[in-house]
């Protein structure tokens, strides 16, 4: 499935996000840094995409890590996962961080997240006594087991 998307260069220079294969569930989020931009060991730096996109309402553009440089760098989305919302109009930047050892470079024009588009449910909150019984419960983190 795919859905329409107005996306607008604010730099010039900005590369339009493109997708690695066919079935790629994730489109590739690329640097606009004209010097490139050094991250330390242990820091997270904001990289400009040079770009704007208009996610159509009911969907949410979630940013995720490239693996490749998650696990050969170190450098993945600081909160992990970033939500970017269908009424969000500024520049997509994604804050890297360093989780190595050493300094990292990230050149321009280098892929350095993906975005996944999906649709979402917002939820209307209802203050109750109790809740519904299951079998799981209030048990919490490994609750379920390890196997």
């Amino acid at each position: 499935m795919k859905i329409s998307m107005n996306i607008k260069k604010l730099n010039e220079a900005a590369t339009v996000p493109t997708y690695g294969s066919a079935c790629a569930a994730g489109a590739d989020l690329y640097a606009c840094e004209e010097n490139g931009v050094t991250v330390a060991p242990g820091e997270t730096v904001l990289v400009h995409t040079g770009i704007a996109m208009a996610i159509p309402e009911g969907y949410v553009g979630l940013i995720y890590a490239r693996s490749g440089l998650a696990t050969k760098r170190g450098l993945a989305p600081a909160n992990k996962v970033g939500v970017i919302d269908s009424d969000y109009r500024g520049e997509i930047m994604v804050a890297l961080h360093n989780h190595g050892a050493v300094p990292q470079t990230v050149e321009n024009g280098e892929r350095i997240a993906q975005i996944v588009f999906t649709p979402y449910a917002a939820a209307d909150f209802t203050v109750a006594d109790d809740l519904d019984d299951t079998a799981r419960g209030a048990g919490g983190f490994g609750s379920t087991g390890k196997k």
